[in-house]
């Protein structure tokens, strides 16, 4: 790839890039002007860092409909999020039920709590990775269950999860649903007042456009999963053991300051042009979708056009193999894609494409109608 040809960045689904210039001043700010330790002092960079951090807990519980904003527990992701409210909440002898189209922020803990002795029961989603919520409900209601785990949306496929219902499912037997948001927070418009999971974990880096290392995890008012960790908290320093209000408790040791700020300044953006901006990945995911559907040899997975979806699309090719294409519109044409099983192997074995993989493309706020043209013309170069 010549030196000087741009990047033409269809990863958001990854991380989103480049980052809006209010988070970059937003991070920035913050190791200047508010770079002591939040909690830990009454000095002005402490107060300072004090002051980021809630401003971002504030704006994050505004965004997601979140009434009382010590809900809002910040992470280092979603993954940290995810390991903390399965780890914490479950327990030998409980039944969880799971999609098969997880990701492995999710099958891995799992797994390590099946080899202490959790029952994980898996429903299995249907080929274009749709969880069927009468499917779930007839595996939940089989025997008593502590738990129902889903994604809010799909990494591989863009199939958005019926999660309302979910929530109705698992509260009817007296279930708690854990829902991962690392595809939909930000990407979809969330009030989780309404939407009924008990837990709700964001990545910040994804489609709410803030830096890598910061996430977010929502628990309901009555849902104490136990900490993973213990230690630090800024107040309450005389007492032996974790303190046990929010978000202390779950807040161990110093945050991520810095990316706190751009996390916060992401949600800020989303709160005034949230409308605008997911109007625009819909466009240009559908103008991208219905192009690659006119590509012989290539499957498109997911929902058809037409059905919401959020803003990716992934290919597999009859011929060529995921990995052969996404390092052609690299050196070729400068466009950045994901190709493999996207930390994902369950979703692929349940929509058929576990030894194939495929060739991820994530749209996200910096793309234009001229980058999808682009896209489109390379993939009929490569594979017709």
């Amino acid at each position: 790839m010549p030196a000087e040809m741009p990047i033409v960045y269809f990863d958001h689904a990854a991380t989103s890039w480049p980052k809006p210039p209010e988070v970059i001043d937003a991070v920035v700010h913050a190791m200047t002007e508010a770079g002591g330790n939040p909690g830990r002092g009454a000095h002005r960079l402490a107060l300072a860092a004090a002051r980021t951090i809630a401003g971002t807990r504030a704006a994050m519980a505004s965004l997601l409909g979140v009434a009382d904003d010590r809900d809002v527990i910040l992470m280092s992701g979603c993954t940290a999020g995810l390991n903390l409210v399965l780890k914490g909440a479950l327990r030998p002898g409980d039944r969880v039920v799971v999609s098969s189209v997880e990701h492995n922020a999710v099958v891995r803990p799992l797994a390590v709590l099946a080899s202490d002795g959790v029952d994980v029961v898996v429903v299995r989603a249907d080929a274009e990775g749709l969880v069927d919520p009468d499917e779930m409900s007839a595996v939940v209601h089989e025997r008593p269950t502590r738990a129902v785990v889903c994604q809010h949306a799909s990494n591989v496929t863009g199939a958005i999860q019926p999660v309302g219902d979910l929530a109705d499912i698992a509260h009817e037997r007296g279930a708690v649903l854990i829902v991962d948001g690392a595809q939909g927070a930000g990407h979809l418009p969330i009030d989780l007042g309404a939407l009924g999971a008990d837990a709700y974990a964001c990545a910040g880096h994804k489609g709410l456009l803030g830096p890598q290392g910061i996430g977010v995890l929502y628990l309901a008012p009555d849902f104490e999963p136990a900490e993973l960790m213990q230690g630090g908290s800024g107040g309450n320093s005389e007492e032996g053991r974790q303190p046990s209000e929010r978000p202390d408790r779950y807040e161990a040791g110093t945050g991520n300051t810095p990316g706190a700020a751009g996390l916060g300044a992401g949600a800020q953006l989303l709160a005034t042009r949230g409308p605008e901006i997911r109007a625009e990945e819909r466009r240009l995911t559908r103008r991208l979708h219905e192009g690659l559907l006119e590509i012989p040899g290539l499957r498109v997975l997911g929902p058809p056009p037409g059905v919401e979806r959020v803003p990716l699309v992934s290919v597999v090719h009859a011929r060529l193999s995921s990995d052969e294409i996404a390092f052609a519109l690299d050196r070729r044409w400068g466009i950045a894609v994901r190709a493999g099983l996207h930390c994902c192997p369950r979703a692929h074995e349940t929509v058929g494409t576990l030894e194939s993989g495929a060739v991820r493309f994530g749209l996200g706020l910096s793309l234009t109608d001229a980058d999808v043209d682009l896209a489109l013309s390379a993939m009929r170069t490569l594979c017709t």
